[in-house]
């Protein structure tokens, strides 16, 4: 690439600087499919001939089993995948190698490399969040009756089942496969053809390569082609939302895996002990994850900075991106598969859940909504219930244990039936709303994610 415009070689400290090969080698099969799908366009284009062709693909096929098999060798004078690539074939084909690179760019290359990787990763980690679901899934199957606190500020709210904590999981992790869907199409655009900025006197079909490649369409100019990037960005945003649902998960394993709650117990299999206290069992996996969700906002905000100000078209930075990327996908895709591990071995209290979930304060809202259906306003009521807790606390006494005269002074409009209200069961009885934790609706969701989850594995597809 050197030889025509330069007549000194570069200096080895900038090859070292400036090389990328020690990590975007990873691209090597997305390069290889590229180059096959170009040397057919070429073809067609007549400037290839059919046996330089199968020279090619031949050719491309032996380096990539040679990869895969841990026998080629990867020289960082050549720069990146790219380079290294096309100078074994030609090394190993002759003039046909040197064909392959007509009407293409390391631009528009690049671009292709870096698309068909992200949609490859946007299916294996759909893939995992599935698992995922499945995971928690299982747990609100296992436990579906479990009563338990529900909290606001890390303060007992009001009662909910475990279940419907599990369920309340999925739903985040499925936006997340939404999302990941909406990044596909926005993907799933061909670069090449491009070339550095503005296409080729060497007109090839791109519509022909799309369809070799996978591709639903075609890049329509050729400038943002090369210069796009937004479809990284946007990837790594769905991967930092993953990480952000992770890390909720686990701060709320965290917590209740402590003595002081006592609801949960991780298993020693994803536990670690103490180098000095004997007694500890620390809960390192959910730690460890909630830590690596601040790796992928930095991996975010790295590639958000490092094309924030760059001139239109390709830009020597953006070889930075691929750092970020890597990175949040190989994070995000072990945290996945150690939580669809962990998930099945976590032990679940109901005896701690349901003491807990026994507090009465936990239905001071449904003491309020009590006066409401007989006529009461609602800030009134709230008021009224306020001052009943009051009281209740001064004289050290539960909520439940107030007689029905010193409730009556608050309001004439209790009655006996006000013992009624202090059930957890009963209340949650009660919450039929549409999303509300009723048992039937409970019921409900995990028929709804049973059903499409299985539909999922007997399709063999990953979320949509």
């Amino acid at each position: 690439m050197r030889t025509g415009r330069f007549s000194d070689v570069a200096a080895e400290i900038a090859q070292r600087y400036s090389q990328s090969v020690s990590f975007d080698w990873r691209l090597y099969r997305h390069d290889i499919a590229g180059s096959i799908a170009h040397a057919a366009a070429l073809a067609h284009a007549g400037i290839l001939t059919s046996e330089e062709r199968e020279k090619i693909d031949k050719g491309l096929r032996e380096i990539e089993t040679e990869i895969e098999n841990g026998k080629f060798e990867w020289d960082q004078s050549l720069e990146d995948v790219h380079m290294n690539i096309e100078a074994a074939l030609t090394k190993r084909i002759g003039v046909a190698g040197a064909k392959l690179h007509t009407a293409r760019s390391r631009n528009d290359q690049a671009a292709l490399d870096l698309r068909l990787y992200v949609k490859a990763e946007i299916g294996e980690i759909r893939s995992g969040l599935r698992s995922l679901q499945s995971a928690l899934l299982h747990l609100a199957e296992q436990h579906i009756d479990v009563v338990m606190p529900g909290y606001t500020h890390l303060q007992r709210a009001q009662p909910i089942f475990f279940a419907h904590y599990m369920l309340a999981q999925i739903e985040a992790f499925e936006r997340d496969a939404d999302r990941l869907s909406d990044c596909l199409t926005r993907t799933d655009v061909l670069p090449l053809g491009a070339g550095a900025l503005a296409g080729s006197t060497i007109v090839l079909n791109r519509t022909f390569v799309a369809g070799q490649l996978g591709f639903s369409s075609v890049s329509q100019n050729s400038i943002d082609a090369v210069g796009d990037r937004d479809f990284v960005a946007e990837f790594l945003f769905c991967l930092a939302m993953i990480g952000l649902h992770l890390s909720r998960l686990s701060e709320d394993l965290i917590i209740w895996s402590t003595n002081e709650f006592g609801f949960v117990e991780f298993s020693d299999a994803f536990s670690t002990g103490s180098s000095l206290m004997p007694q500890k069992k620390n809960p390192d996996m959910a730690e460890l994850t909630r830590g690596k969700t601040g790796r992928l906002y930095g991996n975010l905000v790295s590639i958000l900075t490092t094309v924030k100000a760059l001139p239109s078209s390709y830009n020597r930075d953006l070889q930075e991106d691929k750092h970020a990327l890597f990175d949040s996908v190989d994070t995000v895709k072990a945290a996945l598969e150690v939580f669809a591990a962990m998930l099945p071995e976590l032990a679940i209290n109901r005896e701690r859940m349901e003491r807990a979930a026994g507090d009465p304060n936990l239905l001071a809202t449904d003491l309020a909504e009590h006066l409401v259906k007989k006529g009461m306003a609602f800030r009134e009521a709230h008021e009224v219930v306020g001052k009943l807790i009051a009281r209740a606390s001064e004289k050290n006494l539960a909520l439940d244990n107030l007689s029905l005269l010193e409730m009556q002074e608050a309001s004439p409009l209790f009655g006996e039936d006000v013992t009624t209200i202090f059930d957890a069961r009963r209340s949650l009885e009660k919450r039929g709303a549409i999303g509300a934790p009723s048992p039937e609706n409970v019921a409900a969701r995990i028929e709804h994610w049973r059903r499409l989850l299985d539909q999922t594995v007997a399709a063999g597809v990953p979320p949509a």
